[in-house]
């Protein structure tokens, strides 16, 4: 396995699991040839395992013989965790639930999700993240918490961070698109990305200047700018993901932040966008009512 000491090489073989940490997985599918990247991710805990944002119904098999790989059997699999409510997240859930096969297998999402979660044909208890006091404690006493962002994409959004890595999974929150050729799991940020203050360039897939290859805030900002509703719902997010002080930020598309500068930087990015969602259309002040 790939474990983060080993990062900066990027020699990286994505068609295993990746370690980010110890207990905890990369189990996606590296589509270097145009979709939306999709990350989901294992947690293991002893004999106990969780999936996050499990991945879309084609990327199944993919995503489930990278959780063998790991020496986890389905039936260790107790949670399955769904950030929101969109397909490329949710379209699996027949499929882990009929190979998982376990009464004892609890679906944790939002309420505000969970009328839609139930249109994948779940079989499974939906549980809301509300009711579990946003927090989820494993049996060996290990804690998952659940922090709301609300409309960061949608009414029911959240994030997830465990408290024993350090690790914050935030769904749609920092997905980047675009430069799919170029896509690594873990974001290799120049210095002088870190610091720069350009505008963005037209295209996500355009090449900066002064590094020599596409801009990683321009696909951030591309992603965020079609993906969110507005300035407000984004900047209430990076507020709450500031609050938190993870170590690694493990977003469902794009790549893995695993800097605190990178993470940082990140933030101050997101958090300056002024044209997310309705904010970005230029007559949208203009329409009547």
């Amino acid at each position: 396995m790939t474990t983060t000491m080993g990062i900066l090489d990027q020699n990286i073989d994505y068609d295993r699991p990746v370690k980010l940490a110890d207990g905890i997985f990369w189990v996606g599918f590296a589509d270097l040839e145009g979709r939306l990247q999709c990350n989901p991710y294992l947690i293991v805990d002893g004999d106990e395992a969780i999936l996050i944002d499990g991945g879309s119904r084609p990327d199944f098999s993919t995503v489930m013989r990278k959780v063998l790989q790991t020496g986890v059997s389905p039936k260790q699999i107790s949670h399955l965790i769904y950030q929101h409510y969109d397909p490329d997240l949710c379209g699996s859930i027949p499929n882990l639930e009929s190979l998982i096969d376990s009464a004892d297998l609890r679906i944790i999402s939002h309420a505000e999700n969970n009328p839609f979660i139930r249109h994948y044909s779940v079989r499974s208890e939906l549980m809301c993240i509300d009711g579990l006091e946003r927090k989820l404690t494993l049996r060996s006493g290990r804690t998952l918490r659940f922090f709301r962002t609300p409309y960061a994409h949608s009414a029911g959004s959240f994030i997830t961070y465990d408290e024993t890595s350090g690790i914050l999974f935030t769904s749609d929150l920092f997905g980047s698109s675009g430069a799919f050729s170029d896509w690594r799991l873990f974001a290799d940020f120049d210095h002088k990305c870190l610091a720069c203050e350009a505008a963005w360039p037209e295209r996500p897939d355009e090449p900066c200047e002064d590094i020599g290859t596409p801009c990683p805030w321009s696909g951030m900002h591309y992603f965020h700018r079609k993906v969110m509703p507005g300035n407000r719902h984004l900047r209430h997010a990076m507020a709450v993901i500031k609050s938190i002080g993870a170590t690694m930020v493990a977003p469902q598309h794009g790549s893995i932040l695993y800097r605190v500068e990178d993470i940082e930087a990140a933030i101050q990015r997101l958090q300056s966008m002024e044209d997310i969602g309705i904010d970005g259309i230029a007559d949208a002040a203009s329409v009547p009512g």
